[in-house]
């Protein structure tokens, strides 16, 4: 007669040879490292890679007859249930609550066996703790997701509290004046909120803050690796300090509700010069602010570090090297045009060449460089600025964006006349570049001659080195990027999510590229004023790489996800 197997009476490898998750030789092979390590059979396990970690907690709950608690569950817990324990305390002891009822209290453990703990829990609480038994990577995640929140909300209702509605009608005088030196007991709380919104963004390396109006609350999102997320929401009574604050930093006119306005100022962080521009606009609910932040301090970026592929590499270096001829990088806005183009000038720039710049903004500022920063308001224009700019015997000119015909005259008559010039348009893809140049209003042989390169581009976020982890996509996730499932031949890469990246699997960017070098044939098709889909063809028999197969490289090569490819790229109908 055979006996039923009781995980509660067997140990752990015995359970993970029942459940299937490992061979009885590779149990034998763990037990023999482990004679070595001294470590526990578990973890012997994992850094065999013959394990995951979920795995071990499954089994390990089995075996001492607790529920085991799941990434919705802890991740999505309480923070006010969760404060109930003192961050200290669960972190020393690897606990956290996760909800509770009238008398029940539900804790996740590393270790529920810690008698100790348990009956601490107890008298802090006055519950009697449901034990879940979790991992020390989901906890770890989900300890500083959640003490994150506590913390940040104590902040903000530190911040807000004693917050009063500004009152007065338009154009009254009644507005309080909440500069630093001037804030009262009263105001300084929208002060202190103000700087925790910067600070916050600043930490987190985002490049835009959104302050957002609605009904009840004003939602507070930053944009970190070219996506928006929310930091906070604080009531709607206090938007118009917020945005009184932010235009007496911008010296814009706190009196004026009814009309968009834009302002700039700068913040001096520890190690950082950031220059934040602002724009505010009326909404019906208020006034949308939006800030965005240029880290001034320094240009660290090379052609190398972009994340160009070897050849187009090559390719780029060779073109930007020509004496003379028109360079042009497309891509919407945020999508790192400027880098590009910087990382060109730091990589030619020397002191036998005259390099000036026309901007606006003046992103980074470099060393060797002559940069002028337009003043469209007193009239100080890109082709003012142009052509001011050919009397000061240039040899390289990067202009900011051609923007109209006039810029892009001069442009081209700059290239023509043997200087290089680099510039950026407002375009979708290599091809449309060339096309829209020629309806900006450039003759097509003009075109033809001048032009160099054509370059589109798109920024995609890297999946976090912290969090990164095999996994097998399924079909539909392959079709959905139009990728061959047996191109598939090792599993793809994505983030788990952790406190590194924000939990979103994430962190930094690299850039893709479309790239169009002008050979004889696609000049003289510019030159027969082509449309975009003759242009493409040719460009794709000369060897393009369109930017959806740039970006399902990178998803091969386990650089970034599906989804941000998806997010960031279009297919080709």
């Amino acid at each position: 007669m055979s006996v039923e197997f009781n995980p509660q009476f067997s140990r752990i490898g015995e359970i993970l040879v029942h459940e299937q998750k490992i061979s009885d030789d590779q149990l034998n092979e763990a037990l023999a490292q482990q004679k070595n390590t001294h470590e526990k059979l578990g973890q012997t396990l994992m850094d065999l890679n013959l394990i995951e970690e979920d795995d071990l907690m499954t089994v390990y709950s089995m075996q001492l007859g607790y529920k085991k608690a799941d990434n919705f569950i802890l991740l999505d817990a309480d923070p006010d249930v969760a404060a109930m324990i003192p961050e200290d305390f669960a972190r020393t002891n690897r606990v956290m609550a996760v909800s509770k009822n009238e008398a029940t209290l539900v804790v996740a453990m590393e270790d529920p066996e810690d008698l100790v703990a348990i009956d601490s829990i107890k008298r802090l609480t006055n519950l009697n703790p449901d034990i879940l038994v979790v991992g020390p990577t989901l906890l770890e995640k989900a300890l500083e997701k959640v003490y994150g929140e506590i913390q940040k909300s104590a902040e903000v209702d530190e911040a807000i509290s004693g917050i009063t509605v500004v009152s007065g009608e338009e154009g009254s005088e009644e507005l309080v004046d909440l500069s630093p030196d001037k804030a009262s007991a009263e105001d300084a709380p929208i002060v202190k909120l103000v700087n925790l919104i910067l600070q916050e963004a600043i930490k987190e390396r985002a490049t835009d803050i959104h302050l957002e109006p609605q009904e009840g609350q004003v939602t507070v999102r930053i944009r970190i690796d070219g996506v928006l997320q929310t930091i906070m929401t604080p009531p709607i009574s206090s938007l118009s300090g917020l945005s009184t604050r932010i235009k007496i930093l911008s010296k814009l006119n706190i009196a004026e509700k009814r009309l968009p306005q834009d302002g700039r100022f700068s913040i001096k962080a520890p190690g950082k010069d950031i220059d934040v521009r602002v724009s505010i606009l009326p909404t019906v609910y208020g006034e949308k602010v939006v800030m965005r932040l240029l880290d001034k301090t320094g240009f660290d970026f090379s052609l190398s570090s972009l994340g160009f592929p070897k050849d187009h590499l090559g390719v780029f270096k060779k073109v930007i090297n020509q004496p003379y001829g028109l360079v042009v990088v497309s891509g919407p806005t945020g999508s790192g045009k400027s880098t590009s183009l910087y990382a060109s000038l730091k990589e030619i720039k020397s002191e036998r060449t005259n390099i000036t710049t026309v901007e606006d903004p003046v992103e980074y500022q470099l060393d060797g460089i002559n940069q002028v920063q337009v003043f469209e308001d007193i009239g100080l224009t890109f082709s003012g600025s142009l052509r001011s700019i050919l009397r000061q015997d240039p040899d390289i000119l990067l202009i900011g964006e051609i923007r109209d015909a006039e810029t892009a005259d001069i442009a081209v008559k700059f290239a023509l006349t043997g200087h290089l010039v680099f510039s950026t348009v407002h375009a979708n893809d290599a091809p449309g570049t060339i096309t829209r140049l020629l309806d900006i209003g450039i003759a097509p042989f003009l075109v033809g001659s001048c032009l160099n390169l054509v370059m589109a581009q798109r920024l995609v976020r890297r999946i976090c080195a912290k969090c990164k982890e095999k996994f097998t996509p399924s079909k539909e996730e392959l079709a959905l990027i139009g990728l061959d499932p047996s191109l598939v031949k090792d599993n793809l890469w994505r983030g788990k999510g952790c406190a590194e990246c924000r939990n979103t699997g994430y962190r930094g960017r690299t850039a893709i590229f479309e790239m169009i070098p002008l050979s004889r044939d696609l000049r003289g098709l510019v030159y027969d004023n082509a449309n975009e889909d003759e242009i493409r063809e040719a460009a794709l028999k000369n060897g393009m790489t369109a930017l959806r197969e740039a970006g399902i490289k990178r998803v091969l090569d386990g650089t970034t996800t599906i989804e941000e490819i998806l997010r960031s790229t279009v297919e080709d109908l």
